[in-house]
This record gives C-alpha cells, structure tokens and sequence, in this order.
C-alpha cells in the first residue's frame, strides 16, 4: 500500500521504501497500529493535504541544507488524530465513521477511552518520510 500527494507540482509517495522511521507512543503504545495501517488511512482519505513545515534539524536521509549551513530545514507536514479503546485503534478523525463525531461523544458513550496525535513529516526534497504517534490528552 502507498499513498501519493502533490505539493507545488512535485509528486510526493509514500511507501514502505521510504520510510525513515515510525515511532509508537513508548508509554501506551497503541497496540494494533503500525506504518502499513497509517498509509491505509491516509490512502481511504481525500482531505489529506499536507502544509510546510520548518524544522532546526535535517532530512537524515539527504541532509539537505547542512552544507549550506541552514539554520531550518524544508519539510512538509500532516497531522490527524486515532482514538482507541484498551489500546486498540477504535477510529481516527480521517475515518468516515468519524463524520459528525467528536472525541468527547465517542468517550461519554464509552466508545473510547483515549487519544493519540499522529504526526508524518515529509523531507519536501528526498522524500524520506516519519510517522510519530504521541498520546495527546484532549
């Protein structure tokens, strides 16, 4: 599974190969999550559109910039929130189910009973590519 975008006339995928990392929550992880599902999500999903970002560190993967002695480097990014039940995925705010919802609906009905912040920034040059999730209290 990929998911493609365009941003400024360039094609940006994302796949398993350009991959940087992906980092779950390291406290309460979300236990039924991983890269394939996130790319799911984002490829089930037509209002996905990334934004620049800025960042006071390099692509790893490229380290464009670095020679030219940046103090910012050019990123694109995407954020979108899971909300799981036990540690389970339950839905994210891309799902269609979601339409309508909100996270305190979904946790008064006992739907669910925590949240997560899902963070994918894209190096705007190389296209290398990270997915963090933090636990994000709402």
């Amino acid at each position: 599974m990929e998911f493609k975008f365009t941003f400024a006339d360039k094609e940006y995928i994302l796949n398993e190969d350009n991959l940087d990392y992906f980092v779950n929550d390291e406290e309460n992880p979300i236990k039924d999550i991983d890269e394939k599902r996130i790319i799911e999500i984002l490829h089930n999903n037509e209002n996905v559109e990334f934004i620049k970002a800025f960042f006071d560190f390099p692509c790893e993967n490229c380290n464009e910039g670095v020679e030219e002695k940046k103090k910012f480097f050019d990123f694109l990014g995407f954020n979108f929130y899971i909300y799981t039940k036990n540690q389970e995925y339950v839905v994210s705010t891309l799902d269609k189910e979601y339409e309508g919802l909100s996270f305190k609906r979904l946790m008064k009905s006992g739907k669910v009973d925590n949240s997560y912040i899902i963070m994918i920034n894209v190096c705007k040059h190389c296209g290398s590519y990270s997915i963090e999730i933090e636990e994000f209290e709402v």
